[in-house]
């Protein structure tokens, strides 16, 4: 039967504070693991609240666990110490790799980042209802998610409809205080954040992308939604995680380019595909090289049973609770050599 593998070491981004916390949390309390789990630096108070609601609950083990904000190199121990038998990472794809080379035999579930593609092939849903979804794949959390969407692969003969509603729709998202109820866009992690995405817009728009709408930035945070057109391959808007509010956008002819077009990167977290063709559903499913594959609806969509992880640069391994537990256990056999004896039953 399944037993706790033993003490975990957990390491959560800054993007999803509390939810991602949860998703390491959760499933080592039920498989019986104890655990240390290092929030993100910039983002810390919701792991620590989960941790005081914890702590305070009696069906907690005494010392079973500890949430423990620290800097990334003290947090070096929660990679190296061969104490720890499973170590968990969400984050960046450098980071997480690395941390794999130092984590010694223990094994490791990485789910780190992604440009998401997003394949629209018919509008059997509507222009609106698609594009709606698209704009919020796209743009909520201000792109900073590891799948939202960033690269857009649209039917030639619905091309310039789609075009002029997404541009339309996303200059209609409003900028500022996310504590404004109507306020879709919101700041960048950092100015730095800020002031690399701007150089990689600009760096696409000097290797031939058309800039249809954003691109601005404001106030060392902010960047305005944007949308480019035709972004070269080796740009790093195209090839890279971008972790802010820009979508590059493109037209295809035949599915099957779409469908390499979506697997021409280095990642393979989650796709989105707008069909209303089933052969077409199947065909993305069965050849598009990722961890998931989302049929008429945006890459942009996680559930907490699901097996998520990615392929390639996304990681290693599977989160999801299923999943999850059974990292966090591991296998033990008992093997009996003369059961059922008669004389002893009779004794």
């Amino acid at each position: 039967k399944p037993f706790p593998v033993g003490p975990v070491s957990m390491i959560s981004p800054f993007n999803f504070p509390l939810n991602l916390t949860a998703h390491k949390i959760a499933p080592a309390i039920a498989a019986g693991c104890s655990f240390v789990l290092k929030p993100a630096s910039r983002t810390p108070l919701g792991a620590l609240i989960l941790g005081e609601i914890l702590a305070n609950d009696e069906n907690m083990p005494k010392e079973g666990f500890s949430i423990l904000p620290t800097t990334r190199e003290a947090g070096d121990k929660l990679i190296e110490d061969d104490r720890f038998k499973l170590l968990t990472f969400t984050g960046s794809d450098t980071v997480g790799w690395d941390m794999k080379k130092r984590a010694g035999k223990k094994p490791v579930v990485l789910e780190l980042g992604g440009n998401a593609a997003c394949i629209v092939d018919d509008l059997t849903r509507g222009l609106d209802t698609v594009v709606d979804q698209v704009v919020h794949g796209g743009f909520y959390q201000s792109g900073q998610s590891c799948i939202s969407v960033q690269r857009i692969f649209v039917k030639d003969d619905i091309y310039d409809d789609f075009r002029g509603k997404l541009v339309e729709k996303t200059k209609a998202l409003k900028m500022g205080d996310p504590l404004d109820e109507d306020t879709f866009i919101g700041p960048v992690i950092s100015p730095k954040d800020a002031d690399r995405l701007s150089e990689w817009v600009d760096e696409a728009v000097k290797a031939g992308a058309k800039l249809l709408c954003g691109g601005e930035t404001s106030k060392k945070v902010f960047l305005q939604p944007t949308v480019l057109e035709n972004v070269d391959d080796h740009c790093h808007l195209y090839k890279d995680e971008a972790f802010g509010p820009v979508v590059c956008l493109e037209k295809y002819s035949k599915f099957s380019e779409a469908v390499d077009r979506v697997n021409n990167s280095r990642f393979g977290l989650q796709a989105g595909v707008f069909t209303g063709n089933i052969d077409k559903a199947h065909y993305a499913y069965d050849r598009i090289y990722a961890g998931g594959v989302v049929i008429n609806a945006v890459p942009s969509v996680r559930l907490d049973a699901q097996a998520y992880g990615g392929v390639k640069d996304s990681g290693l391994g599977r989160e999801g609770l299923r999943c999850a537990i059974k990292d966090m256990t591991e296998l033990k056999v008992m093997l009996m050599k003369g059961c059922g004896d008669l004389a002893n039953c009779d004794n």
